[in-house]
């Protein structure tokens, strides 16, 4: 249960993160939005990325070994960064509609999960 816990608030953690970097650049199509500054925009993005943070802390604490959890810290880390490359993918499809995923792009994503795969194997 401490494994799919973890995995879920990794994944609300890894959304807020992406929408926090890179979510300004599709909200510059709005008309107020376009109109700010670098510095409001950063500060949004900050504001966005705390809810990251208010996932992740409590993702790692409970998930590392350590504490109780499942996971190494090494296995936390590539399955967080695993999360964030699928959550960029889902919201790249989503959101920026001129992107498109290329073969060469499935591959590097099967060569992740091959990674995680390796990461467990004792």
């Amino acid at each position: 249960m401490k494994a799919l816990t973890t995995i879920g608030l990794l994944i609300l953690s890894n959304s807020f993160m992406i929408i926090a970097w890179y979510g300004h650049l599709k909200f510059a199509e709005l008309k107020w939005f376009s109109k700010l500054g670098i510095v409001a925009i950063i500060l949004i993005s900050w504001g966005i990325a705390l809810f990251e943070y208010i996932f992740q802390v409590p993702a790692n604490r409970m998930g590392f070994k350590e504490n109780g959890g499942p996971f190494s810290l090494i296995q936390l880390k590539v399955i967080q960064e695993v999360i964030t490359l699928v959550v960029f993918a889902i919201f790249t499809l989503l959101v920026f509609k001129t992107e498109t995923f290329r073969l060469n792009h499935i591959i590097s994503f099967l060569f992740l999960i091959g990674a995680v795969y390796f990461m467990f194997k004792k």
